[in-house]
C-alpha cells in the first residue's frame, strides 16, 4: 500500500569506506582531548581577562593538554599507517585492467602454442 509519501532518508553507499576500528578508536579519542583543550584554552584566556587567581593553573593546564592533543592527534596518524601496514589497503582492479591483463595473458599463451606447436612439426617433418 503506496501512500505517496517519500521515505524519510535514502540508504545511499558511501562514497569512502570505513574507517578501521583501531583508527576511528583513536580519532574520536583526539577529537575529545582537542576539543577539552580548547575548553581550557578559553577558560584560561578569560580568567586572565577577568584577573581572576584560577588563570595561572588553567593557563600550565592548557600548555600540558596542549601537549597531549598533539600526541592524540599524531596517534592517529601512526595508528592509521600501523594499520595499513599490517591490512593493507584492499583494493581491487577495474574491470577494462582485469580484461587488459586477461588479453595479454591469452596473447602469451597463444604464442607460446605457435612455437611449441611450430617446433614439434619441423622436428617431425626433419624425422
Amino acid at each position: 500500500m503506496d501512500t505517496g509519501r517519500r521515505p524519510l532518508w535514502q540508504e545511499e553507499p558511501a562514497v569512502r569506506p570505513r574507517m578501521a576500528d583501531p583508527v576511528r578508536t583513536a580519532a574520536v579519542r583526539a577529537v575529545i582531548i582537542v576539543a577539552i583543550t580548547l575548553i581550557q584554552a578559553m577558560v584560561a584566556f578569560l580568567s586572565t581577562l577577568a584577573g581572576s587567581w584560577l588563570a595561572f593553573p588553567a593557563v600550565l593546564s592548557t600548555v600540558a593538554s596542549t601537549v597531549v592533543a598533539t600526541w592524540a592527534v599524531l596517534d592517529v596518524w601512526v595508528t592509521r599507517q600501523v594499520w595499513v601496514q599490517r591490512n593493507g589497503v584492499q583494493s581491487q582492479p577495474s574491470s577494462t585492467a582485469r580484461e587488459l591483463r586477461r588479453e595479454r595473458r591469452r596473447a602469451r599463451r597463444q604464442g607460446r602454442r605457435e612455437s611449441r606447436d611450430g617446433r614439434s612439426r619441423v622436428d617431425r617433418a626433419a624425422a
